[in-house]
């Protein structure tokens, strides 16, 4: 049964008892240090306690219980790791966070009988429940995940509830951690420092095997690339038979949809960078997906499961069918239209609306498809267009799909004339309060692209000129993307251009490279598309 959610888009996670107060931490048992080659201790799921029959009569409390003592955990264990880096050690704030720490995960082994935390392409496991973020903690357990991974922490696994002194070390340790091995070898490295530190109840280890590393970056672009062209593809089908007045073949559209899903959720930054592709003679099947690719990363950023996922994505590529339903020379005009063809292209809201009607499948219509196509163009305050006759509530997926089809159409023009840079419409959007954008919805979308979206074309201190590859996985550097540099200082082209991370720092811990300014990429004769192609 999935999470009841809330008009502004962020899941409601219904608690099921009180949390018990913290069981006593047993002293560490001594252990002596591993020899150099000696296994490090085995990861296993953790023991059920025994009232784990109790709570399999009602599963979805008792996730739900878990969800909210696995947030809390991650909230003590960032609050730790930014006490640590921004305070003395012995500093009154690092103590008490140590103290909460050290007081929820006793509760978490009190009540589970064991703490395992596992962490799945940029997804948090504690226990083997999914934790469905919000955009409100998002940044903060992203904080967390990074500073794992950086020590290729995948699972980390506790038993016993460690003591403050281990909680502090352990702290310690992992942000000043730097191994020079590969991946899978740093997280030996970091276990063997931290047993060596007295740490003897927090055991980690890499991330477990099935899960896919797309290490090839580019099987990720071919991947991507067929699922995008594929679903380009059946959108044409789609409102080409809307069009004729056939019914379309619903499963396509599906399949379309799942495949989109997929690749959001284990190769992101291929999909997002594919919305790049400027295709005048497809502009309305090219925004159609682009729409969906943006909807879906926008869920799964609120913390949305698969199924609403999928609901919120088949949506999307439903919201534009009405136009196929409206003069096609209309609805590729690029000049000013007149009130008597203004009020003809805005028809395609409830035209869609009974498009996605007789998209039936096994007798029942998508509902959110219907919705969506009616009031993507309407803003919170209802003003927009259709003029409702009654007071209503916006659906979040409306808002959604409304806020992905406005970045969209401002970043792809439908004619061969410069449209908006990526980071330009980010900033109209965020700063034009009529823009009628739910404002937290605005800040997902923010954190979903980074002060400097997928595709803008910018300007280094180093005179290097650069595409924004991917946003910083750090929140605290969200104006450090990830920059795939094209030229040298002296204005040499890379053969194969190498990919940096902004918030890399030098032995003086100044910043090695930094944005001074964003540029056309037609200036400088950049397709930004082949980048991610």
């Amino acid at each position: 049964m999935s999470e009841p959610i809330s008009e502004g888009g962020t899941p409601i996670i219904e608690s099921d008892a009180p949390r018990p107060g913290p069981g006593a931490s047993p002293p560490a048992a001594h252990t002596s240090p591993p020899a150099p080659n000696a296994p490090l201790p085995e990861l296993t799921a953790p023991t059920p306690d025994a009232g784990a029959a109790a709570r399999a009569v009602a599963p979805q409390v008792a996730d739900a219980g878990l969800r909210l003592r696995g947030r809390s955990f991650l909230l003590a264990l960032y609050k730790v790791l930014r006490s640590i880096k921004l305070y003395p050690i012995e500093n009154t704030q690092v103590k008490e966070s140590l103290a909460d720490l050290s007081t929820t995960t006793s509760e978490v082994l009190a009540v589970d009988g064991g703490l395992r935390l596992r962490i799945d392409n940029e997804l948090i496991y504690v226990n083997e429940v999914a934790l469905r973020l919000d955009v409100d903690n998002f940044a903060s357990f992203g904080y967390v995940i990074t500073a794992l991974s950086r020590a290729g922490i995948g699972v980390l696994q506790i038993r016993t509830a460690p003591g403050t002194q281990e909680w502090k070390t352990f702290g310690a340790e992992l942000l000043r951690f730097e191994g020079s091995e590969e991946h899978e070898g740093r997280v030996y490295a970091f276990q063997k420092l931290i047993f060596e530190r007295a740490v003897k109840n927090i055991t980690v280890g890499p991330p477990p095997e099935g899960v896919v590393d797309f290490a090839d970056e580019l099987a990720r672009k071919k991947v991507a690339r067929r699922t995008y062209q594929r679903s380009v593809s059946v959108t044409k089908g789609l409102f080409d038979s809307a069009r004729m007045g056939r019914a379309p073949r619903l499963k396509q559209v599906r399949h379309a949809v799942q495949g989109i899903i997929d690749q959001v959720l284990t190769n992101e930054v291929s999909m997002m960078g594919l919305s790049t592709l400027k295709n005048y003679d497809d502009y309305t099947f090219t925004h159609t997906v682009n729409v969906c690719i943006f909807s879906v990363a926008i869920g799964r950023r609120l913390g949305l499961n698969k199924n609403r996922l999928f609901d919120l994505g088949l949506a999307a590529l439903l919201h534009d069918v009405g136009k196929s339903r409206v003069d096609i020379d209309l609805v590729m005009r690029e000049e000013d239209l007149t009130d008597e063809e203004s009020e003809l292209m805005q028809a395609h809201t409830w035209l869609g609306a009974l498009s996605a009607f007789r998209l039936q499948d096994s007798g029942v219509a998508p509902l959110r498809g219907m919705i969506t196509a009616y009031e993507h163009h309407m803003k919170v305050d209802l003003s927009g267009y259709p003029k409702g006759r009654r007071p209503r509530e916006l659906s979040v997926y409306s808002k959604i799909i409304g806020l992905a089809a406005a970045y969209d159409s401002a970043t792809l023009s439908r004619s061969e004339e410069s449209p908006k840079s990526p980071d330009v419409a980010l900033k109209e959007i965020w700063e034009d309060e009529d823009a009628g954008f739910d404002p937290v919805l605005v800040k997902a979308l923010i954190n979903l692209l980074g002060v400097y979206p997928i595709g803008t074309c910018v300007i280094l201190d180093t005179f290097e000129v650069g595409l924004v590859h991917a946003p910083n996985s750090d929140a605290s550097h969200v104006n450090r993307p990830i920059v795939r540099v094209l030229s040298n200082a002296d204005g040499g082209w890379h053969a194969d251009p190498p990919l940096v991370d902004l918030a890399e720092t030098g032995p003086d811990g100044s910043f090695l490279r930094s944005i001074i300014k964003v540029t056309d990429p037609d200036r400088y004769m950049i397709n930004v598309s082949d980048y991610f192609v």
